[in-house]
């Protein structure tokens, strides 16, 4: 997706709710990534930590639970979590739509053009690195 914007002004919450995708990074810099994700009803990231990275996610549509460090709380639309580097996360949909949100790595966490169409492929991904 990056190549198709503008890298300085993107209308961030029109292209969350219009992504299909379960990852679709946006932009990355130097010291930052901006990435889409959609987790489909039922679907789970899935438990991980990033040791070096900040992780911050927006919640645009959508309702499930974030579980941080193995605290459990509810996110919605509008929501903003914040991820501490080397905190244990996982984000779970537990409405009956798609949880689109967008979210901030800080330094970047996947390669500049990394789309995923679904959570099996991103999985998948993982596996070969």
């Amino acid at each position: 997706m990056s190549s198709k914007i503008d890298q300085t002004v993107v209308p961030i919450v029109k292209l969350a709710l219009n992504n299909e995708a379960f990852r679709d990074e946006v932009i990355t810099g130097k010291e930052c990534q901006l990435v889409l994700m959609t987790i489909q009803p039922g679907e789970e990231i899935g438990a991980e930590v990033h040791e070096g990275h900040d992780q911050i996610l927006v919640f645009v549509e959508g309702n499930g639970q974030a579980v941080i460090e193995g605290q459990v709380r509810e996110v919605g639309t509008n929501d903003l979590v914040f991820v501490h580097a080397g905190a244990e996360h996982n984000f779970i949909n537990t409405g009956t739509k798609p949880l689109k949100l967008y979210t901030v790595y800080a330094p970047p966490e996947h390669a500049a053009g990394t789309r995923h169409e679904d959570k099996a492929e991103a999985d998948a991904a993982e596996e070969d690195h």
